[in-house]
């Protein structure tokens, strides 16, 4: 892997003319064809793609950005070549066992949504540890999407409520929105606010499609390993333009809703 980026206190003040999400989701895409277009093998390209996480982390704790997610490894990537797959294991499990010390010391709980379970035994096991030792932190939450696909996250909710419900534990029209999100992968977790895709694909790839509703989309052509610190402000710059109405009109609005920030 190469060289740490460490998340070293800034004292820079935030740029004015942004505007900062509660809950940044980013499908970070464009890690293998930034290797080919360089003559490159595709693993390259993953581990340039861990550089430019280290340096959106750093950046988002910095901003108060206080929940980060990143879709790491969807459901549909284990139909990946195995000399890709295994390639990937084994830069989330460096990634992980570096990053671990500078997660504690700068507040950062770590966390993971998907199929963990289809996960490697010796991944698990960091996970697990990763998400322990770092689970009273409250500066940032990052959170990794592994093994995830939307569609099978809704799925394994609907399959626990109806598990309730057969079970007498919960009654049908008892069933709302809320409780339906308290049994996502998710629960607890604000909705992301703004969700970026790299690589200049206009599709979300089954990522977080319940959570993502009401979400702010922002496509941006650069491949993931060139997404710089400027890439995310300009993201966060066009956020700040958005006007987000949640079905009203804008004359419904707060003032600060129309204007402000995103928190």
């Amino acid at each position: 892997m190469a060289a740490m980026v460490h998340y070293v206190a800034m004292t820079s003040s935030v740029p004015t003319d942004l505007r900062i999400p509660s809950h940044l989701a980013i499908i970070m895409d464009g890690n293998g064809r930034w290797a080919e277009q360089r003559c490159l093998p595709r693993i390259v390209g993953h581990r340039k793609g861990v550089e430019t996480v280290q340096a959106v982390v750093a950046e988002s704790l910095r901003l108060g950005i206080r929940h980060l997610t990143l879709y790491a490894f969807s459901s549909e990537n284990w139909g990946r070549p195995r000399d890709e797959v295994e390639a990937l294991m084994g830069l989330l499990t460096t990634f992980l066992q570096r990053e671990l010390n500078q997660m504690k010391s700068r507040r950062i709980r770590f966390t993971a949504i998907g199929e963990l379970e289809r996960l490697p035994a010796k991944i698990r096991a960091i996970l697990e540890k990763t998400m322990c030792e770092t689970a009273g932190n409250q500066a940032m939450t990052l959170t990794l999407a592994l093994s995830y696909g939307a569609r099978n996250e809704l799925t394994r909710a609907a399959r626990r409520l109806a598990e309730r419900v057969a079970a007498g534990e919960l009654a049908p029209d008892a069933i709302d929105e809320a409780g339906f999100a308290n049994a996502l992968d998710t629960a607890g977790f604000p909705d992301p606010d703004l969700v970026i895709r790299t690589s200049g694909e206009m599709r979300i790839s089954n990522f977080l499609l319940w959570q993502a509703a009401y979400a702010e989309f922002y496509f941006t052509e650069v491949y993931w390993p060139d997404f710089s610190v400027e890439q995310l402000h300009a993201a966060l710059k066009e956020y700040a333009r958005r006007e987000r109405r949640f079905g009203l009109t804008g004359a419904q609005l707060a003032p600060k809703n129309r204007q402000g920030g995103g928190h």
